[in-house]
């Protein structure tokens, strides 16, 4: 096995030896399926592993329609020779355009404080008690609901805007960059403005 995929997987990952290596036995080889098996198996998770190493980046900025509409984004990587790749700076456009058109709230779940998800828990749950459904159907209703809650307010879980097949996440396009460049890479912070709103 080459020693350039098992520490260019290490890289991506921040997995040991051994479980990268494992990783792409399992997966043929393919740097793309070993990240999605260490991630199924529980092993890892890429994006809570990237706040670690990248500290380098670029700050981006979005403004549509004649000035109504701006978006600053921050993204991480981790050597000022990524961020100035066609790959970072094609990523951090699209990340920019898609916080415009889709309005996120958060980065990712774990920003969202406990109090605003149970809010939305309760508010399911006096809608289906009504019903007199059971608590395990509502229960599994509820569920369903907070995913389609999550997929609205979370930028890593929105659907990327230019997925015909409206299956790959914004979470994915980011997996798929930090495969191409070698790097980790994370959405730091981000603002997004419109014309008189508060």
């Amino acid at each position: 096995m080459s020693t350039n995929l098992i520490s260019k997987l290490r890289k991506i990952t921040g997995a040991g030896i051994k479980i990268c290596s494992d990783a792409l036995k399992e997966s043929n080889y393919d740097i793309d399926k070993a990240c999605l098996w260490l991630r199924k198996n529980g092993l890892i998770d890429v994006l809570e592993k990237s706040n670690k190493f990248a500290k380098q980046g670029i700050i981006h900025s979005y403004i549509h329609g004649n000035g109504v509409l701006g978006v600053l984004v921050e993204v991480n990587c981790e050597t000022d020779f990524v961020a100035r790749t066609y790959d970072f700076k094609n990523l951090v456009k699209e990340i920019s355009m898609q916080i415009a058109a889709f309005a996120p709230v958060y980065i990712s779940r774990n920003q969202i404080p406990r109090n605003i998800i149970e809010t939305e828990k309760n508010i399911y749950k006096i809608q289906f008690e009504k019903e007199r459904k059971s608590k395990s159907l509502i229960d599994k209703v509820i569920n369903g609901k907070i995913e389609k809650f999550y997929k609205t307010v979370c930028l890593y879980d929105q659907i990327y805007m230019r997925d015909v097949l409206g299956k790959m996440t914004i979470k994915d396009l980011v997996k798929n960059t930090i495969a191409k460049v070698g790097e980790n890479i994370v959405i730091k912070r981000f603002v997004r403005f419109k014309l008189g709103e508060n």
